[in-house]
């Protein structure tokens, strides 16, 4: 027996408006231009969460279309970048660009770090030469998804967890194993014509054109922790895809180290 046809932004979201295709800020349910982050961020979890409930069901197809339409409204309203250009097009007023925040202040206004421990904190990043953000990691003072919103905060760079987005699996194997894992990243999705990769660090700019060139697309980089990319490169590149790519190319296979010190090498 044939499935019925559903409206899934009605029945599963509760959204009775009609005129399609839906902003994103109706698919998330959020006042028109939220600016808040993390209220754009609880808004998508709440929705990805509800969706997933009818992943395996009748409506599977429907419920990953739906999923993947959730990911890119968040992941275009967390980018500041592209959140400017988006809410231009749906006819808001030039918006005056607030001054970027260091890391070190957000830790310290935000109050993830402890006054009293920032700077036996940044003692130990500059003895052992790693950044900020990792030295946090290590010493454990905070969770590394609040750490690395912090982070990418700083950079002006959206986060992204790729356990909530996942891996876009038809990119994926378009990508070299031994560049992802090199350099730690994953492709999450294309989204209007921009390649997003999940990243702990900005990916090499060099690298970005590359891929920019394969894919004919520009690419933009979100922020992830360092222990959801090893376990994506894990999955995704694993070392013995890299090996197959270096037979086949000749060339030699380079070491890739964790993507931050703080997080055992991938297997």
């Amino acid at each position: 027996m044939a499935k019925s046809s559903i409206d899934v932004y009605k029945e599963w979201l509760g959204i009775a408006e009609t005129n399609r295709p839906l902003t994103h800020y109706q698919l998330l349910k959020l006042p028109q231009f939220e600016d808040n982050p993390g209220t754009i961020r609880k808004a998508y979890r709440d929705l990805n969460a509800h969706v997933r409930k009818y992943a395996s069901g009748d409506y599977y197809e429907e419920s990953q279309v739906l999923l993947n339409e959730l990911a890119k409204a968040m992941l275009c309203l967390t980018d500041a970048v592209r959140k400017l250009e988006y809410d231009a097009g749906l006819g808001r007023k030039v918006q005056t660009t607030k001054a970027r925040r260091s890391l070190e202040d957000i830790l310290r206004l935000n109050k993830i770090v402890p006054e009293d421990r920032m700077k036996q904190v940044k003692g130990y990043a500059d003895a052992v030469g790693i950044d900020l953000q990792e030295a946090v990691l290590q010493q454990k003072i905070a969770t590394a998804e609040i750490v690395m919103l912090a982070y990418a905060e700083s950079i002006g760079l959206p986060f992204i967890s790729i356990d909530d987005v996942g891996v876009d699996e038809e990119i994926a194997p378009q990508i070299n194993p031994n560049t992802a894992r090199q350099h730690s990243f994953v492709p999450v999705l294309a989204d209007h014509g921009t390649l997003i990769l999940a990243s702990p660090k900005p990916v090499n700019p060099d690298v970005e054109e590359e891929l920019r060139m394969i894919f004919e697309m520009p690419v933009r980089c979100a922020i992830c922790t360092p222990a959801q990319i090893n376990t994506a490169i894990a999955r995704y590149y694993p070392k013995d895809a890299v090996q197959l790519m270096a037979r086949k190319t000749g060339q030699p296979v380079r070491a890739a180290g964790p993507a931050a010190v703080a997080v055992a090498p991938v297997s």
